[in-house]
């Protein structure tokens, strides 16, 4: 089904594996396209409770791959057209997401990252705004993610300089959850997102809806629109499983329902 990635369901998780390795698995619009109709397909799964995506070899995405760009290339419309379709898929899944970055996330890869609800590092990855050089804006959303992540200061000096920020700096500055070393880091991946897996997975999307409306509603609206999220919360097989749990003095045992 796909060519420039791999899918694959193992214990509830849908690993979407970035496989370009030739190229450090640098972007073409097949890639953006069949991601976003990866991302789609495991939000509509209820088999799925997690999502990590990955990339295959020395690196988790190199960002464009510039080979296919021209002269004449019009890179707003492959914006419109491939980098923000894909993108959007992600911002609206309500499945948690979690990036596993091997090597370089560079250029639109650090925004792939970016995008995802938790980014896992190995102790020899590194993220890089590198459109500065080659005269271009952060795109694919990147700013968007990293102001609120690392305030407009930061955000501004990450993406003027083009340096590399390695793990132990972006652990600092909060753009990780956590820092593994490189010859445990498949298996650490994987024990995080069957953490992941275990909790209330309707619980972690209207999560996700809460903080999104908290940026752009008024705190009384929000307030009516954390109510009704409670409500449909209060309504889930989770929340009973988790009351039940609570007073029979046990672990829950989450079904994501």
């Amino acid at each position: 089904m796909f060519e420039t990635i791999q899918y694959e369901l193992k214990e509830s998780v849908a690993y979407i594996s970035l496989n370009r390795p030739e190229t450090l698995n640098a972007f073409i619009a097949q890639m953006n396209h069949e991601i976003r109709t990866a991302v789609k397909q495991a939000s509509i799964n209820d088999d799925v409770r997690c999502i990590v995506i990955r990339g295959e070899g020395r690196a988790f995405c190199s960002g464009q791959d510039l080979s296919v760009i021209g002269e004449d290339t019009k890179l707003g419309d492959i914006l419109t057209d491939d980098y923000g379709p894909m993108v959007q898929q992600l911002h609206n899944c309500e499945k948690p997401i979690i990036a596993a970055i091997n090597g370089a996330a560079a250029g639109a890869g650090f925004s792939l990252a970016l995008a995802a609800d938790f980014r896992l590092m190995s102790e020899n990855s590194f993220f890089m705004n590198a459109f500065i050089h080659v005269g271009l804006i952060p795109d694919s959303g990147n700013l968007y993610f990293l102001k609120r992540l690392v305030g407009d200061a930061k955000a501004l000096e990450i993406s003027v300089l083009g340096q590399r920020i390695k793990s132990e700096e972006a652990r600092q500055l909060g753009l990780t959850t956590a820092v593994y070393s490189n010859e445990t880091f498949e298996d650490e991946v994987h024990t995080f997102a069957q953490q992941i897996v275990k909790l209330p997975t309707k619980a972690i999307g209207l999560i996700k809806r809460n903080i999104k409306a908290a940026e752009h509603l008024k705190f009384e609206d929000f307030l009516v629109y954390e109510a009704q999220s409670q409500s449909i919360a209060g309504a889930t097989d989770d929340h009973q499983e988790g009351m039940k749990a609570f007073a029979e003095k046990r672990q829950p045992q989450f079904n994501g329902q």
